[in-house]
């Protein structure tokens, strides 16, 4: 009766198919308002003066807060800063500029189109100062972060130059990516009400905790003060992350003004107040023996962050591991510029990183006479050689396997342009996939009823991928109930914490703690059955007791008992259990990753330079699968967003103003179904009994990693054009 592993239907899906699943911005409550933000036009510099009397007087307002006559906060409203979770915000309490679009002014009104007629009433005088805006000019400004994802920026095994000088076969090129946005469908927003000195709060997050916790030492009041919840997010992508500006600035509306106030941002203003990708520039160099295993490797990233915070974009992690090398370097420099924080956006690091990565492991192994499918497989790790640790499961070479006879690989010709389809240039290309399993403390909670029914909670977030229904599936797995008979809820502080949903992690984090928790309420179940007089299992061992399909039954044939007849016995009492999941030992024992192989097919216009892409195909290792449907989702949208990174996303940065002259959907140019040819994406079967109680790893980011990587290797096996900078676009190849 297994559920984990089945392709269920989400629970949840009625409710969207149907409108009624509501999201924050669906929200009202009696007497709100509505709150639209004014943001800056220049890049650096001051407010010195901000005109409101037209707005103040235009229908409907009730308020224009401004850093003039803002409230002020404890510590300038940064008392809650502590990266990543606890952003630098723009809280209108000085009159500085240290980006375009930054909040500095809130127009609440009693309609949205009131407050949007005001906002534009506003008119702003400025004192200008410098901006840095030019990534590649302020690179001789560069500087050392000093840790990357709490481990030294910088690292250095080996003899890289001797490596180099050895290799018989050498590369060395730079590789750049561009400013990205999230743009998910559903844009940030905030309910705020407050009663006394109480907040609650409605918001589109990845993490209520995090959100309770940065409002609570904002305002300088007790996280016992402030309720946060968030049934659905529609889209996050790391975007989601952080309570950024916005939140706290429609709180502090509501406090000000008494009244429930709801804001929802503009899709032009998702375009620097709430981070993006930064842009990165990567040199590589490798070198390789004349059997095509790597002597050396090196991969030194540059990536830009704001003039108000230091965010770090980790594109040479990957590198430390991935291949096997006796020489390996990488370092990481950040480039102050006048723009909004970056933030994490799906596969931070991995993906742009692997581009980089997988591009020039296609040109060592171009340079070395071999196809760089074997090249990779013969320089796979097998064992993670910086951490010093055994992976807890690899599963790679098996998807290149898989993965090279399905795309038909072996059609593939070392010579570009020898493969045709009338006038359309075919290419095949490969990259590898990969992204850390990674488990945070979690806690969570079970209460089974009288009806035999189990009601289960955690705080994590639903995003549109799943969470619900398979976090339901643990549940009956490890309680012994139907899954039909078991509900999971989410989003609400109230229910026991668990980390940010993000970094592929919320399965192995809370998977992990639901099913703790319900090993503590089954060993209650089976105690209470052995002890009660009136139950055919009184007596018997408890370790003799399992619980299947809803009763309690005897391996030995000694009788079964009903669940809910049990509790009913027992006048009706619910069990509860609380459980929790942190990372132990094998945290450190091993070297725990998901892993894949993209294969990308490509046709490119010998004239035009028009690239399409028809087949994707795609194995991964992600080890226990718990829902076959929407896994195969995760994979599915991961790929879309890796043509996306490949062939179509970039906010164009203008440098005169510092605004994304492309902050819309009509010009910044996501992937559509048009867009899309054949996805053919799978899992390889993969135990892993290290990674976590569940034995499954994260994959709502892996797909994305390799498919940057293998598309630009496609291409340059289509046409013999290397193209470095993304996106690839029919200008650079024309």
């Amino acid at each position: 009766m297994n559920s984990i592993g089945t392709p269920l239907d989400r629970v949840d899906g009625p409710l969207k198919v149907c409108g009624q699943a509501r999201y924050t911005g669906d929200l009202a409550l009696p007497r709100m308002a509505h709150a639209v933000l004014v943001t800056s036009t220049i890049a650096s510099g001051r407010i010195v003066r901000i005109e409101a009397a037209a707005a103040e007087r235009a229908p409907g307002v009730v308020a224009v807060i401004s850093h003039v006559n803002a409230p002020r906060l404890p510590e300038q409203g940064k008392a809650a800063v502590k990266p990543p979770d606890g952003r630098v915000l723009s809280l209108l309490q000085d009159d500085q500029v240290a980006y375009s679009n930054q909040p500095i002014a809130v127009i609440v009104a009693e309609t949205i189109e009131q407050a949007n007629g005001a906002a534009a009433l506003v008119r702003v005088t400025y004192e200008r100062a410098t901006a840095r805006l030019d990534f590649d000019a302020e690179r001789h400004d560069a500087y050392s972060p000093g840790k990357v994802n709490g481990e030294p920026a910088d690292t250095n095994r080996g003899d890289i130059e001797g490596g180099l000088q050895s290799a018989a076969h050498r590369i060395e090129a730079a590789y750049t990516t561009p400013f990205q946005h999230h743009n998910p469908m559903e844009p940030h927003a905030t309910l705020a009400s407050w009663d006394g000195e109480r907040l609650s709060i409605e918001d589109s997050t990845q993490y209520v905790a995090g959100v309770r916790r940065t409002l609570a030492k904002t305002f300088g009041i007790s996280p016992d003060l402030v309720h946060v919840r968030s049934s659905f997010v529609g889209g996050a992508f790391g975007g989601k992350g952080s309570a950024w500006s916005h939140v706290i600035l429609a709180a502090m509306a509501a406090r000000q003004l008494g009244r429930p106030v709801r804001l929802v941002m503009q899709r032009p203003q998702l375009f620097g107040p709430v981070g993006g990708r930064p842009r990165t520039a990567q040199a590589i160099r490798v070198g390789a023996d004349d059997q095509g295993r790597l002597t050396a490797l090196e991969h030194r990233s540059t990536s830009s962050t704001s003039a108000i915070e230091d965010w770090v974009e980790s594109c040479a992690v990957v590198t430390r591991q991935l291949y096997a090398s006796a020489a390996v370097a990488t370092t990481h420099r950040l480039v102050k510029l006048n723009v909004g924080t970056p933030t994490f956006q799906r596969a931070p690091g991995e993906s742009t990183g692997m581009f980089a990565l997988e591009s020039a492991m296609d040109e060592i192994a171009i340079a070395s006479g071999i196809d760089p499918m074997e090249l990779r497989l013969r320089n796979d790790a097998q064992r993670d050689e910086q951490k010093n640790a055994p992976y807890s499961s690899k599963a790679l070479s098996e998807c290149y396997r898989l993965g090279a006879e399905r795309i038909g690989w072996s059609r593939r010709s070392a010579t570009p342009g020898t493969l045709r389809d009338g006038h359309w240039l075919v290419g095949l290309g490969c990259a590898s996939a990969t992204r850390p399993a990674k488990r945070s403390p979690c806690a969570a909670r079970v209460r089974i009823t009288a009806d035999g029914r189990a009601l289960v909670s955690s705080s994590t977030a639903e995003l549109g991928t799943g969470t619900y229904t398979v976090m339901a599936q643990v549940a009956a797995d490890a309680l012994g109930l139907p899954v039909e008979r078991v509900r999971f809820e989410l989003g609400d502080t109230t229910l026991p914490e668990a980390p940010i949903s993000a970094g592929s992690m919320t399965m192995e984090s809370v998977g992990s703690a639901i099913d703790a928790a319900c090993a503590d309420a089954r060993a209650k179940l089976v105690a209470l059955a052995i002890a009660d007089p009136d139950s055919p299992l009184h007596g018997a061992a408890a370790d003799d007791v399992v619980i299947e399909d809803g009763w309690l039954r005897s391996k030995t044939g000694g009788g079964r008992d009903n669940v809910a007849v049990l509790l009913s016995r027992q006048g009706g009492a619910p069990v509860t259990a609380d459980g929790d999941s942190k990372p132990g030992a094998e945290d450190k024992a091993f070297s725990m990753n998901s892993f894949g192989a993209v294969f990308a097919e490509v046709h490119v216009d010998r004239d035009l330079g028009i690239i399409r892409v028809p087949r994707i195909v795609g194995r991964f290792g992600a080890g226990r699968i718990i829902n076959a449907k929407t896994a195969h989702s995760q994979l599915l949208g991961g790929v879309v967003w890796g043509l996306g990174m490949a062939l179509t996303e970039e906010s164009v940065l203008d440098p005169r103003s510092g605004r994304f002259v492309n902050a819309n959907l009509a010009e910044y140019h996501l992937m559509v179904n048009a867009d899309i040819g054949d996805i053919d994406v799978a899992f390889v079967d993969e135990v892993d009994p290290h990674v976590n109680s569940l034995g499954a790893k994260g994959l709502g980011e892996v797909s994305m990693t390799g498919v940057a990587g293998a598309v630009a290797n496609a291409i340059c096996n289509a046409t013999g054009r290397r193209i470095r900078d993304l996106p690839i676009t029919l200008d650079k190849l024309i």
